[in-house]
């Protein structure tokens, strides 16, 4: 008798009482983050064209940052193709880590990019270098509209970690345009040249903090982390106080990809004819308490009841 062919779709399967995360991320748009590529990658050609011309640091770091963004952008856009996805017969979990990946990446690139303007300013205190504050500050005053307008759409997604590291890299823009901008009026009313490399370096250090958040957050992902919201030694206590329950071991908990926790496990128990209503409780316990629906238990005999 020959077997049925089995299809991945169908290993993939969830029925009734199975976990509702489907191991795909829904409700993304492309849009935000597409909208918010144009316009990073349009006007960083022209603060680039802009600061070469005038001399400015503060222009330059600000087109620089504005290329990273446009780059991490693109990231960002494909990790979400990418998470739209559903598992495949390699990928059993599908893709929803593909936006942690790229906010990591995102963030470093970011973390790199700082680094380059604190180098940068340095040499501009050492040695002061002539600046056009007027076209530093006419330039900077287009920046700082062309990022409330990529801030404001990529604030509509406020579910995706991958979405608000590149959020991040545009706040981090829109305070490069409020520095060039600052810095633009005092090269061009007093003269004060130290300015330039001054707020660059200062706006650096402004986002250098949430840079710092992005990476801890995404690194946690990727490396399986019990979710910060979920306290894992009370998960097995409260495991343990169920009844039927004897002991709690092999107890694993993390996110599948940002706010998607998972639990895996082994339950000790005297009968396994109690296991269907222990494992009832056990899952209304954590979807209840933990907001955990993906549950995977292996149900085991004490070591004397097995002999």
């Amino acid at each position: 008798m020959k077997s049925r062919p089995i299809s991945s779709g169908h290993l993939h399967a969830h029925r009734a009482g199975d976990a509702s995360y489907r191991h795909f991320i829904e409700g993304r748009s492309l849009g935000v983050l597409g909208w918010a590529l144009a316009l990073t990658l349009g006007f960083a050609i022209v603060e680039l064209l802009a600061g070469l011309w005038s001399n400015s640091l503060a222009l330059l770091s600000d087109a620089g940052h504005m290329a990273t963004d446009a780059i991490t952008l693109a990231l960002a856009l494909i990790a979400q193709i990418f998470a739209k996805r559903p598992p495949s017969a390699t990928k059993s979990f599908g893709f929803g880590r593909a936006e942690a990946l790229a906010a990591f990446v995102n963030a470093f690139a970011m973390l790199a990019m700082v680094c380059w303007i604190v180098f940068e300013a340095a040499q501009r205190f050492a040695s002061p270098q002539a600046v056009q504050g007027e076209v530093v500050f006419v330039v900077a005053l287009i920046g700082l509209m062309v990022n409330l307008i990529a801030a404001g759409i990529l604030s509509r997604d406020k579910q995706s970690i991958n979405t608000r590291a590149a959020l991040v890299n545009v706040m981090g823009d829109l305070l490069g345009s409020i520095a060039a901008l600052a810095a633009g009026a005092v090269i061009y009313l007093t003269g004060w040249l130290p300015i330039d490399p001054l707020l660059s370096v200062f706006v650096s250090l402004l986002i250098l903090k949430t840079i710092i958040s992005i990476l801890r957050e995404s690194y946690h992902i990727l490396m399986e982390g019990v979710p910060p919201n979920i306290d894992y030694m009370q998960v097995g206590a409260d495991l343990a106080m169920i009844d039927g329950v004897l002991s709690v071991h092999d107890l694993h908990v993390w996110d599948m990809s940002a706010g998607q926790p998972a639990l895996i496990g082994h339950i000790e128990i005297r009968d396994l004819q109690q296991w269907p209503a222990v494992l009832d409780a056990i899952k209304s316990l954590l979807r209840d308490k933990y907001d955990i629906d993906h549950v995977t238990l292996q149900a085991e005999l004490p070591p004397m009841v097995k002999e």
